[in-house]
Order: structure tokens, then sequence, then C-alpha cells
């Protein structure tokens, strides 16, 4: 059966495979260096500094995951285009997201510098920590129209089989974070440094000494420079740039593309929203949980690389199968994916449950906040070959332009299970509420596995397994 199921491979597409999801790969690997440097020097100002800055990330999510929920529809559209050969229509579709980075980014720049001061009060952040947590909000969320074009543009290209500039941009984006973070977040100090066999040079190096600030700084900075990168490469872009279009609504485009984005958009505002309630939650047990909580996500997240690496390849491939009405060739390409995902999501679990403490060690030095941390980060270590199934199915299914189901899917785990399932663990054993919790999110991940498995088998998930033949 083994054997069968390998000889049904179809190995030829696993370089276009690697072509896209490599680059992809490296730049979340850059993204996620860079968090972790983040935290790092944020988490060396102490364990106030680092809940000030992790308490209302979700919140993050849930703007960035409109963002890109919008950003899923012009990526659809253009990659159906693009697999049709239809250059002209790629160009209108990447004129559009212009408009639409544009409404959004001033949109959401408006919505959350209005709500920085009443964020960390909804949040449950400690009395203490809540000014430095609203300036810090107000300052990261300044920017939000470059965020946008970071975002949407990202999109585009994608969608147009260009994994690599965005790569290149959110490298500089990064870079320029990180060095900022050393002379913004730091006052000015004394380092000592080796000189020739036994000597030693005192070096003086300059800093503003702003702390959580410095690092709101750095980062609002860095999010300008990536956004205007990001339109001045999609400018000059061979296939999507929007040189000589008409940047009036366009009825034929933007209807396609609100179709898949909007329940898209839909389902990250739920999910995003549940992860919102879900941290307010794990705010309101201390200090220690806070920190665990935050520190586990960060350390997880590096470990989610390979999964989202492929799936952006996922839809941008699954896209131009249904641009160019090649079934056979998508089912293959599922096929493969599905079967690269888990090997690599193994290995990616069986690295967490072992790494898990001594990556916890570069944020913390508190024992109680390693311990706990480790403790969940090696639950869910187990559970994430079942959710690479999941992240892989969901990526086709944007790529072909379904997003319903996924809508549906993913508020019932949210929603059903991990915030009704964390309030009961809250209430009834509040000594154990973040491993509670965390289970609640494996029992989350482990119901969309079956949910988005059995649907795509049944083969309802793209319109050409629904299309009479011929």
């Amino acid at each position: 059966m083994k054997k069968g199921f390998l000889k049904r491979m179809q190995w030829g597409l696993l370089p276009t495979v690697v072509a896209l999801a490599v680059p992809t790969m490296l730049e979340q690997l850059m993204h996620t260096a860079v968090q972790y440097i983040d935290t790092a020097m944020v988490g060396s100002l102490g364990t106030q500094a680092s809940a000030a800055v992790g308490s209302t990330s979700t919140v993050g999510w849930l703007v960035g995951s409109s963002l890109s929920a919008l950003g899923v529809g012009f990526l659809s559209f253009i990659a159906r285009a693009n697999g049709a050969g239809d250059k002209a229509l790629c160009r209108r579709a990447s004129a559009q997201a212009v408009l639409a980075v544009l409404v959004s980014g001033i949109l959401f720049t408006i919505l959350t510098l209005s709500l920085s001061p009443v964020v960390p009060v909804l949040m449950q952040v400690d009395p203490d920590i809540r000014d430095t947590t609203s300036t810090y909000f107000f300052i990261l969320y300044t920017p939000m129209l470059f965020r946008a074009a970071s975002i949407i543009f990202g999109a585009v290209l994608r969608g147009a089989g260009d994994t690599k500039t965005p790569m290149r941009a959110g490298i500089i984006v990064n870079v320029v974070n990180v060095v900022l973070n050393f002379f913004l977040i730091y006052p000015t100090r004394t380092v000592e440094l080796p000189w020739f066999s036994d000597g030693i040079l005192l070096v003086t190096i300059r800093g503003a000494g702003l702390g959580v600030v410095g690092a709101a700084l750095a980062s609002a900075i860095a999010f300008a420079v990536g956004g205007v990168v990001m339109t001045v490469t999609l400018w000059r872009h061979p296939l999507v740039s929007p040189r000589g279009q008409r940047f009036r609504p366009d009825r034929e485009v933007l209807f396609p593309c609100l179709k898949v984005a909007m329940p898209n958009m839909a389902q990250r505002f739920a999910t995003s929203l549940g992860y919102v309630v879900f941290a307010s939650m794990i705010n309101s047990l201390g200090d220690v949980s806070t920190a665990a909580h935050n520190f586990a996500n960060t350390v997880e997240s590096a470990f989610y690389i390979p999964g989202y690496g492929m799936q952006a390849a996922a839809a941008t491939l699954a896209g131009n199968c249904v641009g160019a009405k090649d079934k056979n060739r998508l089912d293959d390409l599922g096929r493969l994916m599905l079967f690269c995902e888990v090997l690599l999501m193994i290995a990616s679990g069986g690295l967490l449950f072992l790494l898990a403490p001594y990556m916890l060690r570069l944020f913390s030095s508190d024992p109680a906040v390693i311990d706990l941390a480790t403790i969940v980060l090696r639950m869910v270590a187990v559970s994430e070959p079942f959710y690479g199934v999941t992240i892989i199915t969901e990526g086709m299914m944007q790529g072909v332009g379904n997003t319903k189901t996924p809508f549906v899917f993913n508020v019932i785990g949210m929603w059903g299970l991990r915030i009704f399932g964390t309030l009961l663990c809250t209430l009834l054993a509040p000594e154990m509420s973040l491993v509670y919790a965390w289970a609640c999110m494996i029992a989350h991940n482990l119901a969309l596995f079956c949910m988005f498995s059995v649907y795509y088998k049944k083969g309802k998930w793209s319109p050409l397994h629904t299309q009479p033949p011929g």
C-alpha cells in the first residue's frame, strides 16, 4: 500500500513546490528570528516589560489577519488569472489592490489609534503596566498604511508566483528592526571587548534608553520601510505592476476578490477575536502565566515555518491549476504537498519537544516561567503533524477560492472547543489553567484536522471537482 502510494506521487512537481515554498520559509524564518531577538531584548528588561509587549499581541493578530484576508482574495484571483495566461487581468487586479491598501490602511490607522487607551483594559493587563502597554500599542500601529501595503502587495506578488521579492523585503524590515532595537531600547553603555592577546578595549555604545517605547519605535520605523520597499517593488514588477491602470473600483475584479476575501476575513476576525479572548483569560492568571504563554507562543511560531511556507505555495499552485482547468495536476499537487507537509511537521514537532526548555532560556531566567512554558510546548508538539494537514488543505482551498467552508470549521473549533473549554478550565481548576487552556487549543487543532480531512477527501472543496466533466 505504501509503495503504491509513493509511486502515485508526481515527484516532478517537487521543484516547483520547493521554488515557491522555500523563499516563504526563509522570509518567515527571518521574521521569527527577529521576533526571538525582540522578545529577548525586551525580556532582559524584566517580566513586566515582556507582559506589556506581549499582552496585546493577539490584538495585532486581529488587525493583521483582516489585512491578510484581503490579500488572500487578490492572491486567489491573480493566481487563477496567471494560470489562465491573462496578464492584463493580473495588472487590473494589482491596481485594485492599491485601492484596497489605501482604504484599509487609513481605516485601520484610525481604528487602532483611537482604541489604544482601551485595549489594555479589555485585555485585562495589570494596572501597573497599562500606560506603558497603551503607549507601545499606539506607536506600533501608527504606520498601518505601510503595514497594509506590505501584507496586501506581498499577497499580490505571491499570487503571481513571486515569493522571493516578499522574502527580500522581509529581510530588509527585520534588519532595520534589530539595528534600531539595539540603539533605542538600551541606554548608553560601555562594553568590554578583547583587544590583541591579553588586552581589553572599552567601547561606548550610544543608546536612547527608551525600553518598551524604543522597541515600539524600532518596529514602527521598520514597518514603514517595509511598506515603501514593497510598493516600489510592485510598481516595477513585470507581471503585476499597476502602472498605466485606472485606479477606480473595478466590479469585475473587486467582486470576485471580495467574494473570496470576505469569508476569509470573517474567519480570521472570528478566530483572532477568539485569540484575544483566550489571551485575555490567560492575562488574568497573573504575570507568570502571561509570560509563559507569550514565550511559548514565540518559541512555537518558529516550528510552524515549514507548514506556512508550504501553505503559500499550495495556495498559488492550486489557483494556477484552477485557472488552467487542470484537475489531474491539482490532485497530484495536493497528494504531494500533504505528504511532504506531514513529514516536515513530524520533524518540526520532534525538535520542538526536545528543544523547548533550551529555547525558552533565551527569553527568560525565571524557573517558574520556563517550567510552565516547557510543559505546554511539549504538549502541543505532539499535535503538529495533524495541524500540518489542516494548513495545507486550507491553503489549497484559499487558492481555488473556497473560503466559506474554512470559515465554518475554524469558528466551530475556536469558539466551541478552545474558548468554551478554556473558560470551564479557568473556573474549575485555576491552579492548572494554562496547561488546561493549551489542552483545549490542542483539541481545537485536532478537530480542525478531522473536519478538513473529511471535507478534502470528499472532493467538494474545488470547483474542478464539482463541475461536470467536459
